[in-house]
C-alpha cells in the first residue's frame, strides 16, 4: 500500500473514490446524451466515448487527490484502464446473470452491479495501480 495510506485511513480514500467516481459518472452520462442527442451517433458509440470520457475523470481526479500517486502517467494510466475494463465485463456480466438470466428488476440489479464493481475497483486501484512501487 503507498505511504499516502498512513495519512489517510482507507475509509476516507473509499469515500473520495466515491465521490470522484460520481463526478466521472456524470461526465460519462454528459458524453452519452451529447453525442446521441447532439452529434446523433449510436447509444453503444456514445455509451462507448462516455465510458472512456469517465474513466479519464476518474483517473485524474483518483491520480492526483484520491491516492495522490507518485507513480508516473506512463505506469498508472495504464493500470488504471485495465481494472477499468475489468470492472466494465463484471459490471456487463453481473447485469447478464441477474437482469437477463434471472429476470430480477434490472434496476435493482444494476445497484448490485455497482457495489460490486465499485468495491473490485477501488481495492484494485489501492493495492496495484497507485501503490508505491517496492524498495528492493
Amino acid at each position: 500500500m503507498n505511504s499516502s495510506a498512513t495519512k489517510q485511513g482507507l475509509g476516507a480514500r473509499f469515500l473520495l473514490f466515491s465521490g470522484v467516481g460520481v463526478i466521472g459518472t456524470v461526465a460519462h452520462y454528459l458524453t452519452l446524451i451529447s453525442a446521441v442527442e447532439f452529434l446523433g451517433a449510436r447509444p453503444i458509440t456514445g455509451s462507448s466515448a462516455g465510458f472512456v470520457v469517465g474513466a479519464l475523470v476518474n483517473y485524474a481526479l483518483n491520480y492526483k487527490y484520491t491516492f495522490r500517486s507518485s507513480r508516473s502517467h506512463l505506469e498508472a494510466l495504464p493500470r488504471f484502464y485495465l481494472i477499468a475494463t475489468v470492472g466494465f465485463v463484471f459490471n456487463g456480466s453481473i447485469m447478464w446473470l441477474l437482469a437477463e438470466h434471472l429476470e430480477f428488476n434490472y434496476i435493482l440489479s444494476q445497484i448490485a452491479a455497482s457495489g460490486l464493481v465499485l468495491g473490485w475497483n477501488f481495492l484494485a486501484n489501492v493495492l496495484w495501480t497507485f501503490s508505491e512501487r517496492e524498495t528492493r
